[in-house]
């Protein structure tokens, strides 16, 4: 499942509108870095199109390919430190750039939309952590790991349209 959709599966209306206003459409060409390994980062990220990489410089190992709908920096919301991978764009793409500050300024002073974001973002994580435990075995005989992750959501095919139409809504608010 898309982490985007986690989140915006949180939001409502106005917190969609609050972010289109306040992100900024960014267009990366291949090759062109988003985050790089071991710096801050000063924004979250929503994948609007393309293609990016996750990768550990440092071992040269790629980690994971991420596509529209995904989102990126959320862990600096949660956890300080510095990133410990660079995310690069692959292919032409375009992501939603929320500034850190912005975002940080409306988290403390919107406690609805605080109480939403970290939610959503809390159903990132948890996603993230059941789909490295099913990746890691640990007894676990997965087939289809992709049915097995809508089945830890009951309500996803109901909810998928509705945030199928959020995210659109992002997208089009953003290409104005």
């Amino acid at each position: 499942m898309k982490k985007a959709f986690l989140i915006l599966g949180e939001l409502n209306n106005d917190d969609l509108d609050w972010m289109i206003k306040e992100g900024k459409k960014r267009t990366l060409s291949p090759d062109e870095t988003l985050i790089y390994e071991g710096q801050q980062i000063n924004a979250f990220y929503i994948v609007l199109s393309g293609t990016f990489s996750v990768a550990i410089d440092s071992l040269n190992k790629e980690l994971a390919r991420l596509s529209s709908g995904e989102v990126v920096g959320e862990i600096s919301f949660i956890d300080t430190r510095l990133p410990l991978a660079t995310v690069k764009a692959i292919e032409d793409s375009v992501a939603l750039e929320i500034p850190r500050l912005r975002l940080t300024y409306k988290l403390q002073r919107d406690m609805g939309f605080a109480s939403r974001f970290y939610r959503g973002i809390s159903r990132c994580l948890s996603d993230r952590v059941r789909g490295t435990v099913l990746r890691l075995g640990y007894g676990i005989d997965v087939e289809d790991p992709e049915a097995e992750e809508m089945e830890a959501y009951p309500d996803a095919d109901r909810d998928l349209a509705l945030v199928q139409a959020k995210f659109n809504w992002l997208m089009q608010g953003v290409s104005r």
